[in-house]
Parts: structure tokens; sequence; C-alpha cells
């Protein structure tokens, strides 16, 4: 008795599921960003300790919105961003659920793809230095943006979707080329990929 076609298929299409989901859980920025909600106060508990203080070391309770957006460590990061932001005169509120949750003002949608970008590439800023006693570095943050940049034009490329792209990318790649030194451009081959200047 053979398998009808229907299971063949749920059968294929789980098991297709599954490996794009096991290379997901391979690429490392995934896992680093996956192993970022193991705050200090979530290993106390786990550990069953009394030492719940921030990994940074500045001495307040670790707990998740502190480590992601209360430390003064991270907060010069956020203040970089929220500059940017508005060299790019889009005004949103200095919130912590814009960049942690999504969660926008209606008036910023229009801009929502040019933020979001910018807020992922600060987040895996923040996740490199977890447990570092440093701030995370403003010129890692520009080096991820120009990296997700990259990798969104050679898709844009690829799918022949030229052209949201450059609406999403047009004023902060040009902001980002404007911020970086001329030795890293050489360095990084950091070219406007839109402009072609």
């Amino acid at each position: 008795m053979s398998k009808r076609p229907e299971q063949t298929f749920l059968q294929r299409s789980y098991t297709d599921g599954q490996q794009a989901h096991e290379k997901m859980l391979n690429i490392p920025d995934y896992r680093e960003m996956q192993i970022k909600t193991a705050t200090p106060v979530r290993m106390a508990i786990i550990n069953k300790s009394t030492n719940n203080k921030c990994w940074r070391g500045c001495g307040e309770k670790g707990t998740l919105l502190h480590c992601w957006w209360e430390c003064k460590l991270v907060q010069p990061l956020w203040r970089t961003v929220w500059r940017y932001l508005r060299n790019l005169y889009i005004e949103l509120p200095y919130d912590p659920a814009i960049p942690l949750l999504g969660i926008y003002p209606d008036k910023a949608l229009l801009k929502r793809d040019t933020c979001t970008r910018m807020f992922i590439a600060a987040l895996f800023t923040i996740a490199k230095t977890w447990k570092q006693p440093k701030c995370p570095s403003t010129d890692d943050w520009i080096r991820k943006m120009w990296y997700i940049y990259t990798m969104e034009y050679y898709s844009a490329i690829k799918k022949n979707e030229i052209m949201p792209f450059a609406a999403t990318w047009m004023e902060l790649e040009t902001l980002i080329l404007s911020e970086v030194r001329q030795k890293e451009k050489d360095k990084y081959h950091m070219i406007s990929l839109i402009t072609g200047i």
C-alpha cells in the first residue's frame, strides 16, 4: 500500500523545514543571539546563586532589560543609534520597546525597514560584548550594518528587486560612508553599491 501524495509532500516539507532550522541554528550570529537571553538574574536562579549583578561590571541587577538597554555601558551605543536616526530625519521616542520588541509608533511606519536594520546591527554588537566590561563599539555597529547592507544588496540583485533595496538603504548608505574613515573604507572595500561612487 503506497502513501498518499499529501503525506509524502507533508513529510518532505517537514524534513526541508527541519533541515533549514538546523542550518539556521548553526549560524554563529543566530546562536550568539539565542544564548544572550541567559541574563545574570536568570543564571543566578538556575545556579541557586545570589550573584545576579550585570556581567559588564556596572554593579546593577542584571535583568534582561538592563543588559540590553539600561546598562551605562550599553547606553552610548543606543544614543549613537538615535543620533543616526535624527540625521536621517526619523523622529522616534527614546524607548526600549522599539528596538527590543519592534513596537513602532504609527508615524514611523514609513521608515521602519531602515530602523529595523539599524536596531538588528546594534543588538548583534551588544551581544558580541555580552560578558565584557566595555562599551559596544560604534565602529563594530557600523561594520555590522555594512555587512547587512552588502548581503541585502546581493540578495536584491539575485532576486532582481533593486528598487526596494535602494529605497531602504539610500540615505543610510550615505550616512554610513560619511562616518567611516578612508582607511576603513579601503580595508573593508566600502563603496556605494547603489550609486557606484
